[in-house]
């Protein structure tokens, strides 16, 4: 069976280009630096699966010219991962069907929080309608999929990052413990957050990537989640050993599951 995952977001909370600034990767004419809020879409056996919906969803969405959509799986609760689920109410409508929406514990909280609206009685017409899911560290099946959960740390908050078959996404971490690390071994393609190459309180340095990549061993590893002061796509590319590359918003990767 084959997967094709799309890189729909590949920036920080920011974005690329971040509003009033003028560095260079800010300015900078090659659309790979042209960088939305961090999601991935993986479709495998004519499913999509998003992995969260940032601010940026609709606009990802009608960028990639994705017409269904079959679930949602969410990281955490941050705002540039949580706040475009409102955009899946076109996706009911067209669809004629609730969303799934898989998330932990904590982020459904999150959820039931900031779209309350979504819960309440009686029903207002035209809201989002989805159907929850809580999962845990346990492995979970998302339309026939399965999704294997990996606890990392964004500073003190626990995120989820997912393997599916042999790609791993991790995004907004700082650490990951050698439990963890054992989910990861063995994954042909990583994907891992990158901020920055100066230290942060909650993200790992683009030094600190390039060490956790090395020591996974995977096949190849690609950048996300990374900010302008990574500096433009080029120029990064550029200082990354082999096998490890920036992403960039479009991207496509395809593998066997």
């Amino acid at each position: 069976m084959s997967m094709q995952v799309t890189f729909l977001g590949t920036g920080t909370s920011l974005g690329i280009p971040m509003v009033g600034c003028a560095c260079a990767a800010c300015t900078s004419s090659d659309p790979r630096d042209q960088r939305l809020r961090s999601s991935v879409l993986f479709t495998i056996s004519g499913k999509n699966i998003v992995i969260d919906t940032g601010p940026d969803f609709r606009q990802q969405m009608l960028r990639s010219g994705i017409r269904t959509l079959d679930a949602v799986v969410f990281t955490h609760e941050h705002k540039d991962h949580l706040s475009g689920l409102d955009e899946v109410r076109a996706y009911n409508y067209f669809m004629e069907k609730n969303v799934p929406v898989y998330a932990h514990a904590r982020v459904e909280k999150a959820i039931r929080r900031e779209y309350h609206y979504i819960f309440e009685t009686p029903e207002y017409p035209g809201i989002p309608k989805i159907d929850l899911h809580q999962i845990d560290l346990n492995p979970f099946d998302v339309a026939g999929i399965k999704f294997i959960p990996i606890e990392v740390m964004h500073y003190q908050l626990p995120v989820l990052g997912f393997r599916v078959g042999n790609f791993t996404y991790i995004t907004d971490a700082n650490y990951i413990s050698e439990l963890e690390k054992e989910k990861i071994r063995g994954t042909e393609i990583l994907v891992l957050n990158a901020l920055r190459f100066e230290k942060h309180i909650s993200h790992f340095t683009i030094d600190e990537a390039i060490a956790l990549a090395q020591e996974i061993g995977a096949k190849q590893t690609y950048f996300t989640h990374l900010s302008h002061q990574a500096g433009p796509h080029a120029e990064l590319a550029a200082k990354l050993p082999k096998g490890i590359a920036p992403a960039y918003d479009g991207l496509v990767v395809r593998l066997e599951f």
